[in-house]
Formats: structure tokens, sequence, C-alpha cells
């Protein structure tokens, strides 16, 4: 198996978090349930077999994609395949910057997969073309480099709220408070919600599940048994019923059953 990982270089480095590639991947799983971690993701297949999405409860298969496809922020888990023995480069965006790329809200792609081709047309089938062509990992990065450079709209501004908006999120989830969020930004909380919706993909509410629920992630793989109560007060929850029901929305899983399915890829948990 092959696996290289990649940052670019600026002006990339501002709004991309890596590309990594895989080549003959190695799992025993045939289907795993990706949790939500905040990222847009545009992954690449460099096979020609079709893959799907699952339904999350009964595993059947809901959708088929081929070549290549971008995964928008999600608030809820997904069900994919494991990928034995598959091939993909896949570019990783840094949490809220992924809009200057795509010619569409990022409303519109999120808790969804969308074919590359609907998104960016024949440019997408000729960036994969020259990059079944190119032998080596890093001349796989180059070409996916120059493709975001072209895609990149110079006239594009960041929203300095939004970015203010996720930072401040990011920074200390479980104190977060949107309302007084909103009034050191100057917006109301009606318009940050707009703003945040087409430059990230969802609701600043949302947002902060999402974000707070990967602080609770991060904080389990650092210990060996976990203080279900104390994580759930220093994650903010009023009480464990809360903090269970809001585990189980964002992964489909109880925090015990999530200790243990998982494994050492994180967000990443076997079904099948």
């Amino acid at each position: 198996m092959i696996f290289e990982m990649h940052i670019p270089g600026p002006p990339l480095s501002e709004f991309v978090q890596n590309f990594f590639f895989f080549d003959d991947f190695v799992t025993s799983g045939l289907i795993e349930r990706f949790l939500p971690d905040g990222h847009t993701e545009i992954i690449i297949s460099l096979r020609d077999d079709a893959e799907h999405v699952y339904d999350n409860d009964s595993l059947k298969e809901i959708q088929t994609c081929r070549n290549g496809w971008a995964s928008g922020l999600r608030t809820r888990p997904i069900s994919i395949p494991a990928g034995n023995g598959s091939s993909k480069l896949v570019i990783v965006f840094r949490k809220g910057m992924a809009h200057p790329f795509f010619p569409i809200p990022m409303s519109e792609l999120a808790n969804t997969v969308v074919d590359a081709d609907r998104i960016w047309g024949s440019e997408f089938g000729f960036l994969r073309e020259r990059l079944l062509a190119e032998a080596t990992p890093s001349g796989k990065f180059r070409l996916v480099e120059g493709f975001l450079a072209k895609q990149l709209n110079s006239d594009t501004e960041l929203n300095p709220c939004v970015e203010y908006a996720v930072n401040g999120i990011g920074a200390d989830p479980s104190r977060t408070n949107l309302a007084k969020l909103s009034d050191r930004i100057g917006y109301s909380q009606k318009h940050l919600i707009t703003m945040f919706k087409n430059n990230v993909g969802t609701t600043p509410k949302a947002y902060l599940r999402v974000i707070r629920f990967q602080k609770v992630i991060e904080h389990i793989e650092r210990v060996e048994a976990p203080d279900w109560s104390a994580i759930a007060l220093d994650a903010g929850f009023y009480d464990q019923a809360h903090f269970n029901n809001d585990f189980r929305s964002l992964s489909g899983f109880t925090p015990s059953e999530y200790v243990s399915k998982k494994t050492d890829a994180l967000n990443y948990v076997p079904v099948l």
C-alpha cells in the first residue's frame, strides 16, 4: 500500500488543509461509517469501479458514485465503502474555507455527495485523465494544485464575519454562546445564519454541534477509560442524557458502542 500526504503552499494553504493519496488500500471491513468532522472534501477515485453510499440503518445502497465526487460538511454520519484495494486522491479543505472553489452555495452541498463533473464539468474529467497518466504522487499533487488554483476565483473575498465565527467556535465550542458571538460580529443572528450557510454549508448552531462532537472524539482518543459524566460536563452539556442523545445523533452509536467499535482511524467506524 502507498500512502502520501501533501500540504500545498500559499495561497492554497490558506484554504486547503492537505491532500492525501493512497493506492491499494488494505482493510478487512466492507462498510464503515464516517462521522461528521466539519470538513468539506473532494474525493478523486483512480479506479473505474463504482462506489456506493449506504443507508445508515439498513446498509442498502442509496447512491452510486464514479470517478470523483465532492462531499459537503456533514451534520450526520454517512456509511461508505471501507475502500479495500482502492486508489484515491483526497482534497481536504480547511473548516469553512472551501466555498471559493465551488460555483454553488455551500448549503447546497451540506450532507450530500455530488459527482464532481456536475460541479466542474469537463475540467474535472480532464484533471482525472491527467492524474491517471501521472506516475508519481508528487506529480499528482502538482496537478491538483493547478486545478484548484484555476478554480479559485481571485475576486472572491473571504467573509471576515464568517471566518471570525468559524474560528471562535473552533477555539472553544463548549463555551461558545452564539447570541454573544453574533453581537461581537455586529450582525443579527438571522443575518449571520444566512452568511454562514452560504459560506460554510450549515447554520452556526449545527456547526457548533459538530465541532463540539469532534472535541469529544479527540478526548476519547487520549484516555483509556472515558469518564462520560466528566466528558459531558466539559463539553458543555447540561446532563448525561443530553450528551448521549447528541452523540448518538451525530455518530449513530452510543458513546460506549463507539468505544467498542472504533479503530485507530479517527472518525471511521467499521459497521460491516
